[in-house]
């Protein structure tokens, strides 16, 4: 007799990327049409010289690189991200003498949502995601057995508070938003986070805000004001990777920023699923915070330029053989946001791309809900390009391989 599964671990949809790559799983591809990999938003190169000689130098001469270290992460980097974190942000966030007491280390950005949803929601309440999604979130919630509100987003990618407002219900704990946006590229504006941030705290709700991509945001400066507030973190969860920014994925290094009270709660989750995060990505992540902010900068200068040439060729017209139009909806950091033009499901689309056109892209309906799950069509209607691993020939092939595509 076998024993039992959990139902809502096996009610959760499988992993999008993993999925995808079943498309393509045995299969060669030839020299004059090598497979295009688009589905997965990580960098493929390794982290920074630099970075690998602080790793591999504690890694040879640190005994302490190799032990259980405190749960909410390194002391230094802790404070260092503290400090980074006032200077960028500024306002009152400096003035509150915030410390790392207001800051934990997860391995990943991908636990410190989970942390956070574990300090506040049970089994039956729900987190308001705007959708199209990013699906580890909907996971992570589907799992736990944490309703998945969705909030439909407009076509550029940008959510409403006022939509989301009417979406609130007694068990709702939190908003979630990602900006840059995964999987639309959407830039929240900071007047769009503050509405969502007075919303949340106006009806006691915590805004959980992912910001993996900041560092390649197109704006300069802060992307908002939340941390000038004295108070921020009685309303504000903040999120951050590593992963990208310095390419420490295989690494997993996270950041989350929150009141001490809740820290003091995520401990107790952090310490039974990893019980400290990876000592030598840490040392990697705090030896990037201090020597490379301008190989910083030239990489976020390379994905503003690629999501450019993206669309420069949209605006001059990307059509299929028969003339229709592919559309591009919105873009940024990683990720481009298409609506197709065939009358077929995004799923169908996207592995009929892989199978003749050797390119790998992820559908819609991985990143919102189907019509016959209640959606309005657009999981249906859209795919997700994660360009950042593209260059410029890529992106060129790219475009003829939408443009060739038939169905």
């Amino acid at each position: 007799m076998t024993a039992p599964f959990s139902p809502a671990l096996c009610a959760t949809f499988d992993p999008p990327v993993m999925a995808a790559r079943k498309w393509i799983a045995g299969r060669s591809f030839p020299p004059d049409k090598p497979l295009i990999n688009l589905s997965q938003a990580a960098p493929t190169d390794p982290p920074p010289e630099r970075l690998r000689r602080a790793i591999a130098e504690a890694a040879l001469s640190d005994p302490q690189a190799h032990v259980y270290g405190p749960v909410l992460g390194a002391p230094a980097l802790r404070a260092e991200i503290a400090a980074r974190w006032s200077a960028l942000y500024g306002g009152a966030v400096a003035a509150a003498q915030v410390t790392a007491a207001q800051v934990a280390v997860t391995s990943g950005c991908n636990q410190a949502f989970c942390a956070a949803v574990a300090t506040l929601a049970a089994p039956g309440e729900a987190v308001i995601l705007p959708s199209p999604w990013y699906f580890n979130h909907k996971m992570w919630l589907d799992m736990s057995g944490v309703r998945a509100i969705p909030q439909p987003c407009d076509d550029s990618g940008l959510p409403c508070p006022d939509r989301a407002a009417a979406l609130i219900d007694a068990g709702v704990r939190a908003v979630a938003l990602v900006t840059p946006n995964n999987p639309t590229g959407a830039e929240y504006p900071a007047d769009l986070i503050a509405r969502f941030h007075a919303l949340c705290a106006a009806r006691g709700l915590a805004l959980i805000l992912d910001e993996t991509y900041r560092d390649f945001h197109s704006g300069e400066g802060a992307p908002h004001a939340l941390f000038a507030a004295a108070d921020w973190d009685a309303t504000l969860i903040h999120l951050y990777s590593f992963s990208k920014v310095f390419r420490l994925t295989g690494h997993r290094v996270g950041a989350l920023l929150t009141s001490p009270a809740r820290l003091a709660q995520a401990e107790k989750f952090l310490d039974t699923v990893t019980i400290c995060p990876s000592q030598l990505g840490q040392i990697a992540a705090l030896e990037g915070l201090r020597t490379l902010s301008q190989w910083v900068a030239g990489e976020r200068a390379e994905v503003l330029a690629r999501r450019k040439i993206l669309r420069d060729a949209f605006a001059a017209g990307v059509a299929s053989p028969d003339g229709a139009p592919w559309r591009l909806l919105s873009s940024g950091a990683y990720f481009a946001f298409l609506e197709h033009p065939f009358d077929a499901a995004s799923d169908v689309v996207a592995q009929r791309l892989a199978e003749r056109e050797n390119l790998l892209t992820l559908p819609g309906t991985m990143f919102a809900p189907t019509r016959a799950e209640g959606g309005d069509g657009r999981a249906e209607r859209t795919l997700r390009l994660a360009f950042a691993n593209a260059d410029a020939a890529g992106l060129a092939a790219t475009v003829d391989r939408l443009r060739a595509f038939r169905l």
